[in-house]
């Protein structure tokens, strides 16, 4: 569930397919994503799962697969 709210969140502020979006891809250099990007992508995720991602966290996040971590931490958290 997390990772598919995920993908749609990237798809839907990078404009990309979704089947480019794999664990490994990184955001800056394969899907394009910019700092803005990426603030988007994050409270998206936020608001469809109810939980709040530190930021200084998810910045650091180059994969697809670096921010489900994060946000599968942070759920086990709550």
């Amino acid at each position: 569930m997390e990772y598919e709210i995920l993908k749609k969140a990237i798809e839907k502020i990078l404009q990309v397919y979704n089947g480019e979006i794999l664990p490994e891809a990184t955001f800056e250099t394969e899907l394009g994503a910019d700092s803005i990007d990426m603030a988007q992508i994050m409270k998206l995720v936020e608001d469809e799962l109810g939980i709040k991602l530190p930021a200084d966290e998810w910045g650091r996040s180059a994969t697809v697969g670096d921010a489900l971590e994060l946000i599968m931490r942070v759920k086990a958290d709550e």
